[in-house]
């Protein structure tokens, strides 16, 4: 059991062996000086998130804070290389809010160490695990410094999810890692939350993870995300480019900006022109029009699965839809795509001209306003575009044809 009156009096002692009142000790917290106050005199403990910045600022670690003395100055700890357990098991404690769930399927919670999920299915007759790790690059980067906490989580589980449901699968169960320097609790269960709610969006479930706290290894404040996927399809519809056939339509489903590729390239044009930060297009700053989450395209398309009109399907990222079409087209096949079909976006508009990019880069680094690919019969192309239209845009940009070079790209790019 927590001593309050015996952590109040540690407080009180470390804070005056530093020569801080309370007023400064509130301050650096950029809290009231009653709560530390009240603290000191056993009224109340200081909130989980505020240990881990109290314990820094007295000099302590979190397990003294809340043990109400000073460990032994000789000999080493884990808290003393940079980890708390007990404040890291405290944070597991709110991690364990946002893994809840109303899946049946899944048969355990946070605490044991693996997560069971059942994966019987009587109407799937032989059952295909599809499988996927991913995560959300250099744009976690410019989330973390732009306050983009939660939106990343859900740029990296759409991204996942869209890999998979390529496959025609039903997205099941994610596992999530954080890898940081220090666990800030605020920032933490904000990556839970984040993740979870994508998940739930997404028709899946997060049943587990790691947070992985290596401060030798990691900087203070950076956040590395990663996560894997489970998901399920038939056998025998498994959707993987083999009956694509000459004459088939190629459909693009419309991006809402960059998604998660091309970052890099971002960052190089913010570096050489900081002032672009603010620049608005179509109504919002060039920030919050690069943060934009990636689009999920599952639900879109999920209920076209068993109707026998997808042949193949394309997720455009790194690459564009030349690097990543040409992995479901079938040998001695081409997948010829009109460029001045393509509704371009503004936001790479706006990216081409202000680092004078040339349209070979934009295509290979930016999908351009193209997110997804379908290749579909002729016959069903207009009942597709219609049924994905009540989510997204969708329109014809190309056609399947005979030929040994998988992909062409053909006329121009229409940038006005």
């Amino acid at each position: 059991m927590l001593n309050s009156i015996k952590i109040g009096s540690f407080i009180t002692e470390r804070r005056k062996s530093l020569g801080m009142s309370q007023k400064q000790l509130a301050d650096r917290l950029n809290i009231s000086f009653q709560a530390v106050s009240k603290w000191e005199n056993g009224t109340t403990y200081p909130n989980i998130e505020l240990l881990y910045d109290l314990a820094i600022a007295l000099g302590v670690t979190v397990d003294e804070i809340l043990a109400g003395n000073m460990r032994e100055a000789e000999g080493l700890s884990y808290s003393k290389a940079g980890i708390d357990i007990t404040y890291t098991d405290m944070i597991k404690k709110e991690m364990a809010k946002h893994l809840e769930t109303t899946d049946r399927r899944v048969m355990n919670g946070l605490g044991p160490f693996a997560a069971l999920y059942d994966i019987h299915y009587p109407e799937i007759q032989e059952p295909v695990l599809v499988l996927k790790s991913e995560e959300p690059g250099s744009k976690q980067k410019l989330a973390m410094e732009y306050g983009y906490t939660e939106s990343i989580c859900h740029d990296m589980i759409n991204h996942l999810v869209n890999d998979i449901v390529v496959m025609g699968a039903k997205p099941l169960a994610v596992l999530d890692t954080i890898v940081c320097g220090n666990a800030e609790a605020d920032t933490i269960k904000s990556l839970v939350k984040g993740v979870a709610e994508a998940c739930r969006e997404n028709e899946c479930s997060l049943v587990g993870g790691e947070t992985s706290i290596q401060p030798s290894v990691v900087e203070a404040g950076v956040y590395v995300l990663t996560s894997s996927i489970a998901g399920i399809v038939e056998k025998g519809k498994v959707i993987d480019g083999s009956r694509i056939e000459e004459g088939d339509a190629v459909l693009a489903i419309a991006s809402n900006g960059l998604h998660t590729n091309g970052y890099s390239l971002v960052r190089l044009l913010m570096d050489k022109a900081p002032q672009i930060k603010l620049d608005k297009i179509n109504g919002l700053t060039f920030i919050e029009q690069i943060m934009k989450p990636h689009t999920p395209y599952y639900r879109a398309v999920k209920d076209l699965f068993d109707q026998d009109v997808l042949h193949g399907m394309a997720h455009i990222t790194g690459g564009g839809i030349e690097g990543n079409l040409c992995r479901v087209i079938p040998e001695g096949l081409c997948a010829r795509i009109d460029l001045s079909s393509l509704r371009i976006l503004t936001i790479f508009k706006y990216i081409r001209n202000a680092g004078n990019i040339s349209d070979g880069e934009m295509l290979r680094t930016f999908n351009c306003g193209v997110g997804f690919n379908l290749v579909v019969p002729q016959r069903s192309k207009d009942m597709v575009m219609a049924h994905v239209r009540q989510y997204y845009d969708c329109y014809e940009i190309g056609v399947i044809a005979r030929d040994n070079e998988k992909v062409a790209l053909e006329k121009r790019l229409d940038w006005l």
